[in-house]
């Protein structure tokens, strides 16, 4: 909470009943500014700085619980379930059971606003998983089995949901025809080819792919680095359960090596430390600062899949809906790890 005349952040256990508005950026961890409060106020400057020192510790390990994406995400949600309360004249805290079903009811029905599509099962149990975290920041404990949440998101799920759209997993010889259509003597070509190889060769998800960084630690919101050795490539990327490693051996040829291919990218864009793969700018002769979307990947996946003609038995409508980012991995178990295997002229 944000005292309005000092600009202060003031703990939610001394605001006064009522005082804790529905607009509150819940993104921010309820530990407060380092100002220390008695018992602490009247001891030695010394230990003053050292508790100091450990709220500002306590800050960021809040923080690293959490991406930066994700706090967003829940902000955002938040945000728009207290708007949904004021029109509907109720109110979000403390947590009721009865108006968060009534809530994701809305959403589900596409009633939470004028002129609004009903929300999909994925949004609404990400709108459900928000406002859990978002009460329990503020030590109240949204309970999601009560009958009144529960029984609704299950006829929601029963009623809405709909089977995901598999798509098409690209096969060794897609990945060479791919290859293919990109230019090797461009940046942009050279980027392309390491993120198609290194994303096949270890079966990543996009958002893996865009989240490298060059090294470790070199980012806020980077999900992973690389280290290249004489066999090959170690990807080290977090999770949700934690960190893994992948292992890339290098391959047979080096027109088809995710290794050499990496290489290459890295020495031409002349990376040294930040996001591994970045937009290509100045008429594609230079590279920017600025991390690659993950949409960037499932477009280059599909473009090149077109251009090569994979599965040209399918008409191109059909063709433009079997490929995304998800091509690469499809093939793989979500803890598989790759050698070069992959890849056999």
């Amino acid at each position: 909470m944000i005292d309005e005349n000092s600009g202060d952040h003031v703990p939610e256990t001394f605001a006064p009943p009522g005082s804790i508005g529905a607009d509150a950026d819940i993104s921010q961890p309820l530990v407060d500014s380092g100002r220390p409060h008695s018992p602490v106020s009247d001891v030695d400057p010394r230990v003053r700085a050292h508790f100091e020192q450990l709220t500002d510790q306590a800050r960021g390990f809040v923080d690293a619980a959490s991406s930066t994406n994700t706090r967003k995400a829940y902000t955002s949600d938040w945000t728009h379930f207290s708007a949904w309360c004021r029109r509907s004249r109720l109110s979000p805290l403390p947590p009721n059971p009865q108006t968060v079903g009534l809530y994701i009811t809305a959403c589900a029905s596409g009633t939470i606003e004028r002129g609004a599509k009903a929300n999909s099962v994925s949004t609404i149990e990400r709108r459900l998983s928000s406002l859990s975290w978002s009460y329990a920041q503020r030590g109240m404990p949204l309970d999601r089995k009560d009958r009144h949440i529960a029984r609704v998101m299950a006829g929601i799920r029963n009623s809405h949901a709909r089977p995901p759209k598999q798509k098409e997993a690209v096969l060794a010889a897609d990945i060479i025809a791919m290859l293919e259509t990109l230019d090797r003597g461009s940046l942009r070509g050279m980027r392309d080819r390491a993120m198609l190889l290194i994303g096949y060769a270890a079966g990543l998800r996009r958002s893996e792919i865009v989240g490298l960084d060059f090294k470790a630690d070199q980012t806020e919101d980077g999900r992973g680095w690389i280290e290249i050795f004489d066999k090959g490539i170690l990807v080290t990327l977090r999770g949700k359960t934690g960190w893994r490693e992948v292992e890339v051996g290098r391959g047979s040829s080096d027109a088809t090596c995710a290794v050499v291919a990496m290489e290459t990218w890295i020495k031409f864009a002349k990376l040294v430390r930040g996001p591994l793969f970045r937009r290509v700018i100045g008429q594609g002769k230079s590279v920017g600062a600025e991390r690659l979307n993950d949409k960037e990947v499932a477009r280059l996946v599909k473009r090149t899949a077109m251009a090569a003609g994979v599965r040209g038995d399918l008409n191109e409508v059909d063709r433009a809906l079997k490929f995304s980012g998800h091509s690469l991995r499809a093939r793989l178990a979500s803890s598989a790890e790759a050698d070069e295997r992959y890849i056999k002229e």
